[in-house]
């Protein structure tokens, strides 16, 4: 039972391999861009250095956002090939799920990404339980995890600059690779589809104005 974790969607182009008998090889390159030329030499090194065949592969974990729009789609494509090529599964890990794990056990826990545009993606745990994630103004950003979580509420991700001084932030911002890896293999893969989670709708139009189907 081998296992491949995969991160494009932040600067970090992120693999990492874990093997039968729980040894692990981890890959993490800060390039900022530049992940679909990075992605493919990366993963094809870590599997050399582990002395694996890609067909052995059994699982290949991916995230699937929020982040870059260009980075998730890259990582997500590759991982669906790959997987599609070593007839292994392909797991969606969710980036705000992935930072809620490593913040452990929280009776009310905020994970929030910066979305830009004055907005983030909020993501609220209530006992281990996840609320829908929404998008949400920063403006009134305290009031709506007050809201959901409570005023106890503690709060992580890089959006949580944007929640003011009434929480306690974590400050977990990074995607750790092991995280990465051990979702890998607890995710059903029927419950957890490798598609996109975008921040937003792409600008791009197609020709008259036409928003891309």
């Amino acid at each position: 039972m081998s296992w491949l974790a995969i991160d494009t969607t932040g600067a970090n182009c992120t693999v990492a391999l874990r093997l039968p008998g729980g040894a692990e090889h981890v890959q993490s390159d800060p390039i900022g861009r530049g992940h679909a030329e990075r992605l493919a030499p990366m993963v094809e090194s870590l599997l050399k250095q582990a002395g694996i065949n890609p067909a052995t592969l059994t699982r290949i974990g991916v995230t699937t956002g929020p982040g870059s729009f260009a980075g998730t789609r890259v990582g997500v494509a590759f991982a669906r090939g790959l997987a599609l090529a070593c007839q292994a599964d392909c797991i969606g890990l969710s980036n705000l799920a992935i930072l809620a794990r490593q913040a452990g056990p929280r009776p009310a826990l905020a994970v929030m990404h910066d979305a830009k545009r004055g907005e983030v993606i909020l993501q609220v745990w209530r006992d281990g339980k996840a609320e829908s994630p929404e998008r949400c103004p920063v403006d009134g950003l305290e009031v709506r995890i007050g809201e959901l979580g409570g005023r106890d509420c503690v709060i992580t991700g890089s959006g949580a600059r944007h929640a003011g001084s009434g929480f306690d932030d974590l400050g977990i911002e990074t995607l750790d690779p092991v995280t990465l890896l051990t979702m890998t293999g607890e995710l059903a893969p029927a419950d957890s589809p490798p598609i996109p989670f975008y921040a937003r709708p792409p600008d791009a139009k197609l020709p008259g104005g036409v928003d891309p189907a």
